[in-house]
């Protein structure tokens, strides 16, 4: 089972996977194994064509499943795995949950009103991840919940603003409808992918809530943790760098395929890990 996850972690080709590879083995394994229910439970509700009352099904029944995992029982090798991993790194129960729930919004809406609403949402697919993993590293300061959460939500804000035209292609749209509204740009524009001034305004305004939440992380995180918080400093500068790409493409997410690159990663991560090794 460890391998099964270890090659789903690679498979995805992930950020993820490059800045977790570095860490000891029994490390390693457990946030393979976190990353394999992450990413299975994704896939539940954006790799399959199935109409999404199915897909809702589906997840009802992934949720029980989770739940016999934590005593062993479930059905699923891969659950069971994560179950063990809980109990060895005493991982609180509910970011799973709320994982759980956070797939759940994306089948029963397709639109914000606000940057609260979207905020809880980001809070659900992307801070509940951080807030598993850190139980894995190890912290000495409470603070590095605070920094989990900021850093899940700047993470899933950078992705909502890569992927702004592939989502739209599956009538989503993430972009709270008050800014939209606010800076004159309409859901039939980001359908058609027009690029105007509005647009870059819009999307200014949006990379500038991402780099406060960045931020907002680095300051939460204490001196003491950021050793053993590397492999997540390593994502975070992974996913500024794809922030500054969307920049440098002032903002065209609609005609450039924004990413960094898989040597851009890797040198990344070794840079962090690197760092943190030989500083602390």
């Amino acid at each position: 089972m460890s391998e099964i996850a270890s090659e789903i972690a690679k498979n995805s080709k992930s950020s993820f996977y490059y800045a977790f590879n570095l860490l000891p083995g029994e490390k390693r394994d457990a946030m393979n194994t976190v990353y394999a229910f992450c990413r299975q439970t994704d896939d539940i509700v954006d790799e399959s064509v199935e109409p999404d009352d199915l897909k809702y099904e589906k997840l009802h029944k992934w949720r029980i499943q989770l739940e016999k995992a934590i005593s062993g029982q479930s059905d699923y090798p891969l659950l069971n795995k994560l179950g063990k991993t809980i109990s060895q790194f005493n991982i609180p129960l509910d970011p799973f949950f709320e994982l759980v729930k956070g797939m759940e919004m994306d089948l029963l809406r397709k639109r914000y009103l606000s940057f609260e609403d979207l905020k809880l949402y980001c809070y659900r697919v992307a801070s509940t991840v951080g807030l598993m993993c850190i139980e894995i590293f190890g912290y000495k300061h409470q603070s590095a919940k605070d920094f989990a959460i900021n850093l899940g939500i700047a993470l899933q804000l950078t992705n909502i603003l890569r992927d702004i035209k592939k989502d739209a292609q599956k009538g989503r749209i993430y972009i709270p409808q008050n800014e939209l509204e606010k800076f004159d740009y309409t859901e039939e524009e980001i359908f058609s992918s027009i690029y105007n001034d509005n647009f870059k305004s819009l999307m200014n305004y949006q990379v500038d809530r991402a780099k406060y939440f960045f931020d907002k992380a680095t300051q939460s995180l204490s001196l003491d943790d950021k050793p053993s918080m590397f492999a997540a400093r390593a994502m975070q500068h992974i996913y500024y760098r794809m922030l500054e790409k969307i920049i440098d493409a002032d903002y065209d997410v609609y005609r450039n395929n924004i990413k960094v690159s898989k040597i851009e990663k890797v040198g990344i991560s070794v840079g962090v890990w690197a760092k943190y090794s030989l500083v602390y």
